[in-house]
């Protein structure tokens, strides 16, 4: 107004500016004023996160209604003062609602302030709208009204355990601050914990208004122990005392690993740079903001506007909240945002309280309703709430350094652990999760995650006390000085393991028994006095089962896997008259006989064709001689000559395979006759279970349950405690009282049969087991780096000694082995031989059969031989037959013998035989002929001599010196 009058007082202007101006003022004017909504804010005044917070809240309502002018609605701030405690923020919101009649309250500023206000907003209507009230326990009130815009902190809880399996530690000590927001992760991480088999050894619970002293005797405690993996989570005023007396004490060193919650990690803008030094090689979990246009905006309009004031997380949380409530507010502008007012009656004597007339918001359901539908892009991602607070998909994984913070990595929801966001990775491996970390003490070496302090007792180890098998572990103790000696198989693997160990493990025997020497029980029972407590660990022949995995870890088992069934066995060597037809099959002898048939046809054959002897005998003589001659090669006594070039060959190759059949019937009849053959008892499992037979099991053993589960009558099981004993009951048998087979583990049937051998045998089938193992308390770090040391062992020549020394030394016949059936010859084993038979009588055949084909077509000419050509011209004239009948000389009386006897057709044709001689002299070429081819002489002297007599035996040397 004193513009207006200074305007129209003055003289200098003319009257019709004066009017425009006023004019022009009146049209700027809004028609109607914006609908002025009160909104409450509750936080720890004079604190540095709250007035930044603050700011984030004055700067948001104030650049949102500048780009909105034509919103019907605007917010007007009430702030109150919590004062830092729970009754302050309680009787601030108190006084708001009743007082100020605010439709929404923002805050309170932490989880311990918030559980109260929840209610009275639940109660009122009144949503309560928080940023850094993280705890997950508020989730547990089921407020509707409660409105968490922020992530709560189990949602980094998996990133957490990530890390914890990327570098494969079994054991973590949370150290967190003793309130609401300090246990409102511990049920989410031991549960992310149980999913990778990872430990909580200890819960560290630091109150925050511990002292220095107080805090250092907490640590000195955790120093004790083992573990040296740490999960920080509190606020960074107690983190970084916590932090600083750790490394005062020497906690912050080589072999140490400290992880701190975003609960720090998010706030370290608010540490001093003295803290940031204590920090080094502190692994920390980050809420992680996509950088987006509009937080890199925001960014750099607080810097323009607060100077050196860095931005946190909370103040971009604290942004969006404002943000989202101005838009929530304008589209219920329409709703009338009074209180129903009701009061309630209270009588003379009761004064009531301030909750007894409370208010109750009428626009609250649909303030509620538009918070849980608002969605925008905001600075801090995507603004849009899922049960009533933001989704938290990725966080950074940093390592603090002197300088500040260095990004290794990242934790995605979808893929885990990753290098970098760059790309879409999936399927990486372990070791290449995370960048290079530097770690306390300077070294990028990854800490074990746990090591023994120096002051650490010695381990407790169980061992069972055994009255036999005592090469595996044998308790003994001194009658004078009951000093303890615990020797055998198993102790001597475990004390060559724990010398082999990367660092020092102090430990010592302790028998598991009774005051007075005996055993205290069952392997299982001192498996569970390891689960309880009562021992470290327990080293013996103890098998890894299934149902003791649930009480204690295991680690590689070293022996020998598998249950057995040992059975005696009996000599039955081959006897009877039958016995030579054993060595062979039946498949065989069949072969055998079709083959020496088969060669007498195929001798029949060839014989048939070029021998006409033998085309002369009979049918029954022919075959006679053809299986003659085959069966007498096995003999080899075939003396009669063939005339048949292919039988000779074909007699060759058969007698070569009659040799090697011979032979190998020989050797093997005579193996049935005199090598003893010990064959078992029983031949299968079911066989036992048929016959009602008693069985042993070992004293103690698992393997009696076993028995029970595969259906044995528990009234045949027969226990014994040593290998003597199992062989005494063995000699008694079950008609004694005894037993006819024991149902153990290989190791300890190794051991029997190395003295006995020769006398029992280990039947079909073999029952799986995994061996004997080293048990340990569940989620002992020793099991890793002891396994690590037995398959050392067990792939060099350590084990091979300690077997040899233990198991071995009594070894005699170990490896023998026994037969369920006689060895025989089948027809397998000759296969080829017969084949090969085959293959050459065939050729044999083929080849008679071309050769014979090949002398048909001979022209007939060619059979009669050449004359001369003096002859051809020249006949010579026939002989008088003066000249045939008188022979120039006449044989002597030694030149001549009569034969022992005549045929008798020879003697009646005479006649014929003239003829003959007639013939034979009517052709001097053909007589030349005669005389000239030996060959052709001897073929028709063998023609001629059956039908000339003795007295004409000189005509050849007559015809021959003509």
């Amino acid at each position: 107004m004193s513009l207006f009058h200074h305007l129209v007082v003055s003289r200098s202007l003319p009257v019709w500016l004066s009017f425009c101006l006023i004019f022009l003022v009146l049209l700027a004017r809004p028609q109607k004023e914006a609908l002025q909504v009160k909104v409450g804010i509750v936080l720890d005044t004079n604190v540095t996160l709250a007035d930044l917070s603050l700011r984030a809240i004055n700067m948001s309502l104030s650049e949102f209604y500048n780009t909105h002018n034509g919103f019907k609605t605007r917010i007007v701030l009430d702030i109150r003062d919590s004062k830092r405690t729970v009754v302050g923020a309680a009787a601030s919101a108190l006084y708001l609602i009743k007082k100020r009649e605010v439709v929404a309250i923002v805050g309170p500023g932490n989880s311990m302030q918030a559980p109260f206000l929840i209610n009275l907003g639940n109660q009122s209507q009144v949503p309560i709208i928080s940023f850094s009230a993280t705890s997950p326990l508020l989730d547990s009130l089921r407020s509707p009204y409660f409105i968490r815009a922020t992530h709560d902190d189990s949602s980094q809880v998996n990133a957490i355990s990530a890390i914890i399996e990327s570098f494969r530690w079994r054991e973590v000590v949370p150290i967190y601050v003793d309130n609401e927001f300090g246990e409102g992760i511990l049920p989410y991480l031991v549960d992310a914990f149980q999913e990778i088999n990872v430990r909580i050894r200890y819960r560290s619970a630091i109150s925050l208004h511990s002292s220095d002293d107080g805090i250092k005797k907490e640590l000195y405690k955790l120093m004790t122990m083992p573990t040296r993996v740490f999960i920080v989570h509190m606020l960074p005023d107690l983190g970084s005392r916590l932090i600083s007396i750790a490394k005062e004490i020497g906690m912050i060193s080589k072999g140490y690993v400290w992880i701190v919650t975003n609960g720090i990690a998010d706030l370290m803008s608010l540490m001093g740079e003295s803290s940031l030094e204590d920090m080094h090689g502190v692994l920390g979990v980050k809420t992680y903001f996509s950088r987006s246009k509009e937080l890199m905006y925001f960014t750099t309009r607080w810097r323009k506007r607060f100077g050196g004031e860095e931005l946190n997380n909370f103040e971009c949380w604290a942004y969006d909240a404002a943000t989202a409530l101005a838009m929530s507010i304008e589209e219920i502008s329409n709703v009338n945002i009074s209180f129903n007012k009701t009061k309630i009656n209270t009588s003379r004597e009761d004064i009531g309280t301030d909750l007894d007339d409370l208010h109750v918001a009428l626009s609250g359901p649909k303030l509620l309703q538009a918070l849980t539908t608002v969605s925008f892009k905001g600075v801090a991602g995507r603004f849009q709430l899922k049960n009533g607070k933001l989704e938290a998909k990725t966080f950074k994984i940093i390592n603090i350094e002197e300088t500040g913070e260095r990004t290794v990595g990242f934790w995605r929801s979808e893929v885990g652990l990753v290098k970098s966001l760059r790309v879409n990775q999936t399927g990486i491996k372990i070791s290449d999760s995370l960048r290079t970390i530097t770690w306390p003490g300077d070294t990028t070496f990854v800490p074990k995650g746990w090591e023994l302090p120096t002051n650490a007792k010695k381990l407790r180890i169980a061992v069972p006390k055994k009255d036999g098998f005592n090469n595996f572990v044998k308790v003994t103790k001194d009658e004078n000085t009951n000093a303890l000696t615990i020797t055998g198989f198993c102790i001597d693997v475990f004390d060559n393991v724990m010398r082999q160990m990367p660092y020092a493990v102090p430990y010592e025997y302790i028998p598991f028994e009774t005051p007075d020497g005996k055993s205290r029980g069952s392997y299982d029972e001192m498996i569970y006095n390891v689960f309880l407590g009562e021992f470290d660990g327990a080293v013996g022949d103890t098998t890894i089962l299934a149902n003791r995995s649930h009480y204690v870890d295991f680690a590689l088992p070293y022996s020998e896997t598998g249950i057995v069934v040992v059975v005696p066995v009996k000599d039955e060597r081959e006897k009877g008259e039958w016995v030579f037809l054993k060595p062979l099959t039946k498949e065989l002898w069949f072969l055998t006989s079709a083959a020496f048939l088969y060669i007498g046809i195929m001798v029949w054959i060839f014989e048939y064709q070029a021998n006409d002897d033998f085309k002369g005998q009979t049918i029954l003589d022919q075959v006679s001689d053809v299986f003659y001659f085959s069966f007498s090669t096995l003999f080899f006594a075939h003396r009669k000559p063939s005339e048949s070039v292919f039988t000779r060959f074909l007699a060759v190759v058969w007698c070569f395979v009659v040799l090697i059949l011979t032979q190998s019937y020989t050797a093997t009849l005579t193996s049935m006759l005199t090598v003893q053959e010990l064959r078992p008892t029983v031949r299968h499992m079911d066989d036992l279970r048929k016959s009602g037979v008693n069985i042993g099991y070992q004293t103690g053993s698992f393997t009696f349950e076993r028995l029970k589960q595969m259906r044995f009558d528990e009234s045949r099981l027969k226990t014994y405690n040593s290998p003597e004993e199992m062989r005494e009951l063995f000699l008694k048998k079950s008609s004694n009282g005894g037993i006819d087979a024991a149902f153990d583990e290989v190791a300890y049937v190794k051991l029997f049969m190395a003295k006995y051998c020769s006398e029992y045998s280990i039947i079909e089938p073999t029952f799986k087991a995994d061996g004997f193992g080293f048990a340990f308390p569940l989620g002992s770090p020793l099991v890793s780096d002891i396994s690590k040391q037995i398959l050392n062992i067990t792939e060099g020549e350590t084990m091979k000694a300690i077997e040899n020394k233990w198991l071995l030394n009594e070894k005699r016949c170990l490896d023998s082995t026994t037969s369920d059936s006689p060895i025989q010859l089948d027809h397998h084993s000759f296969e080829a031989l017969f084949l090969i038979v085959a293959v050459v009588s065939m050729l044999l055949l083929l080849g008679m059969l071309a050769s014979r084909r090949y002398q048909e077509r001979q022209p007939a000419d060619m059979n009669s031989p050449p004359r001369d050509d003096d002859d051809m011209r020249t006949p010579t004239s026939p002989p008088s037959n003066d000249e045939i009948r008188t022979p120039t000389s006449l044989p002597s009386e030694d030149q001549v013998h009569e034969p022992p006897a005549m045929n008798q057709g020879q003697a009646d044709a005479p006649d014929a035989q003239d003829q003959l001689l007639n013939d034979e002299g009517s052709n001097v070429g053909d007589r030349n002929t005669i005389v000239g081819d030996p060959a052709l002489f001897h073929r028709r002297h063998l023609t001629t001599s059956k039908s000339i007599p003795f007295g004409r035996i000189a005509l050849p040397s007559r015809i021959k010196s003509a």
